[in-house]
């Protein structure tokens, strides 16, 4: 009798210590934390929106978000890897470090008032239309939050929030993978604005992206056409080259292009003409030889025309490398966390903004909803979150910050962006990835296995090598 007593003693306290010793759920207090400070991310998301600064050009946008998380307390280092607007902020220290990527970039040409109705601010001028003025306030937030909770609960290790300059098209994360800013980093956390709530499953696009300059010889286009030979001649022979090439690449191949330059005046043939390329595809193998043909079509061009080409290669990126160890732990948080909920306005403007999608509108209840997670497959697009992602394990969020069936890069987008739908998008970004990075500081056993999953997924041999090569960002590529 007296054993067995002592032997249910020795088991209540262990039951205690268990109980003392389990991990808290840090899920209430850190979405609290965020909640707590809502209105005033959003209001600093709607600053960096009005801002709308092109690639490298995020001068203010990347100033508010330093600013914001050195208020907060984390040690930031500006103006990394040469890019005057990016920059690294930083808490703890030691094992493990976990990162969270912070973009801001506008896209030109997308200037759109907060409102339903296709109206431009200012035309011609930028705007958010890939949500970046979300992306980065919304990561802020959680890694504020992260940094409060470590501290109340002694957690150890370091946090890294990363400013990232220039995704749309400048590369900015390449420079900042090959300059070595990732390489002690144990994993990283991202997000995307787009119009549906879900954890990335997908791999992109890689690309390879750039300019091409034709000089020829400028003459007057009336009195003296034989003494030219058109820039612009240059430029379109190119181009019809390339769109012959489209019926001989393999069909997931994507190339696209705009003339930023064709001259000043009809009657003057122009000596200087620019064209602007991207080409993707999901094998960078397939991608290095598409690229080097549309090179060639360049040259053939130039001789062609009597003009002669040069080419700066402005962007490169990989196709995302998917983690499933850490898409499920994201996964269980975004079920957590749930979708995004209209007031009545709010489902009027969708209402109204749906009017302009036509048959892709959806229905405006799947911005509150989590659909269940698929994992692999390519999706059309391309990020330099790729790039980090074959260099660290790395996991991304999708948030409905827009109205259900708006494409990025539209003014539909650019208009969700700069008001409520938007930031409630934002926040919940903002809670999953908060709450995914506490459950990788709680879990070493996580890490391992996202570790194990990156050598598997990139084979034993693969070495990183970006087809940037060393050449300096291209700080000036949206001028």
């Amino acid at each position: 009798m007296k054993l067995s007593l002592l032997a249910s003693l020795a088991i209540a306290l262990s039951s205690v210590s268990q109980a003392q010793d389990a991990p808290i759920d840090p899920a209430p207090r850190l979405i609290s934390a965020i909640e707590a400070k809502g209105a005033h991310y959003s209001e600093l998301a709607k600053q960096i929106w009005s801002f709308a600064e092109v690639g490298y050009q995020e001068v203010k946008s990347s100033a508010l978000l330093a600013t914001e998380l050195e208020t907060a307390g984390f040690r930031v280092t500006r103006g990394v890897v040469g890019i005057p607007t990016a920059f690294v902020a930083e808490f703890g220290s030691g094992k493990p470090v976990i990162g969270i990527l912070g973009e801001f970039d506008a896209l030109p040409g997308l200037s759109q008032d907060a409102s339903p109705l296709q109206k431009a601010i200012v035309a011609n001028a930028a705007g958010h239309g890939c949500g970046h003025n979300l992306f980065g306030v919304g990561s802020a937030a959680a890694a504020i939050a992260v940094k409060e909770w470590m501290t109340a609960n002694r957690i150890t290790g370091t946090l890294r929030f990363y400013g990232t300059p220039a995704e749309e098209g400048g590369s900015g994360k390449v420079y900042m993978v090959r300059d070595g800013l990732f390489k002690d980093v144990d994993a990283v956390i991202a997000w995307h604005p787009g119009d549906i709530n879900n954890i990335n499953g997908t791999s992109s696009q890689g690309n390879i992206t750039g300019k091409f300059r034709f000089r020829g010889v400028s003459a007057h286009a009336a009195g003296a056409p034989e003494r030219g030979r058109s820039a612009l001649d240059g430029v379109e022979a190119m181009d019809a080259m390339v769109n012959m090439m489209r019926e001989h690449v393999p069909q997931d191949t994507r190339i696209h292009y705009v003339i930023t330059n064709g001259g000043r005046a009809p009657n003057v043939v122009p000596d200087f003409a620019e064209v602007y390329y991207y080409a993707r595809q999901n094998d960078m193998k397939i991608l290095d030889d598409v690229w080097d043909r549309i090179l060639k079509a360049a040259q053939g061009a130039a001789m062609g025309t009597g003009t002669t080409v040069d080419f700066e290669i402005t962007g490169s990126v990989y196709p995302v490398l998917l983690n499933e160890v850490l898409g499920k732990v994201m996964y269980k948080r975004l079920q957590q966390v749930g979708g995004v909920k209209y007031t009545a306005e709010e489902a009027a403007f969708a209402q109204e903004l749906q009017k302009s999608l036509g048959a892709q509108a959806r229905p405006i209840e799947s911005a509150w909803t989590i659909p269940a997670w698929e994992f692999g497959g390519n999706s059309p697009g391309s990020t330099d979150v790729a790039d980090v992602s074959w260099n660290v394990p790395t996991v991304q969020i999708d948030a409905a910050t827009w109205v259900p069936g708006t494409a990025a890069h539209s003014w539909q987008a650019v208009a969700a962006s700069g008001m409520s739908i938007g930031a409630k998008g934002m926040m919940v970004a903002a809670k999953t990835m908060a709450l995914t990075a506490a459950d990788l500081f709680a879990a070493p056993a996580t890490i391992v296995a996202a570790k194990a999953e990156l050598e598997q997924r990139r084979g034993k041999d693969f070495v990183y090598r970006t087809r940037l090569g060393d050449r300096k960002p291209a700080l000036d590529y949206r001028k």
